[in-house]
């Protein structure tokens, strides 16, 4: 796994390798056993303070994501895909197919991700997970 920092994104940098780690994990880029970077390693890709890299190693351990072992590294305890999200699942290759007529439309990525924003509210509503029992509800169909 290679880690992009993107400096001006007002996004500290341990936040954006736990977002990069939990995304990896989600789209079953990463598996339970799979070893992460040693901070070492993302030290020399991305020239930020190792400090930065343990922090978002530990975050991670607390949420019982990765595990570390002293002296050998630091590994994926559980994965957080899902069977839709796989590559090669139908959802996976129609949004691949929605986003190549996007770009066919010449629509940008800012254009795409409004889209994309604005269909997640609407469909996904914040705190309103339909796996979690007590959540709000939400109505998957609003327009029709």
């Amino acid at each position: 796994m290679t880690f992009r920092i993107e400096r001006r994104s007002g996004v500290a940098a341990y936040q954006q390798i736990v977002w990069q780690t939990k995304q990896a994990l989600r789209l079953g880029q990463l598996a339970p056993g799979d070893k992460l970077p040693s901070a070492a390693e993302v030290v020399a890709a991305t020239a930020i303070n190792p400090n930065t890299v343990l922090k978002a190693y530990r975050e991670l351990e607390n949420e019982g994501l990765v595990e570390a072992r002293q002296g050998v590294g630091t590994f994926v305890r559980r994965s957080l895909a899902q069977p839709g999200a796989a590559a090669g699942s139908p959802l996976h290759e129609s949004l691949h197919a929605w986003m190549a007529a996007a770009r066919g439309a010449d629509l940008g990525r800012e254009d795409v991700a409004a889209l994309l924003s604005a269909a997640l509210d609407t469909y996904f509503p914040a705190g309103a997970d339909p796996r979690v029992p007590g959540a709000e509800t939400y109505d998957a169909h609003p327009h029709g």
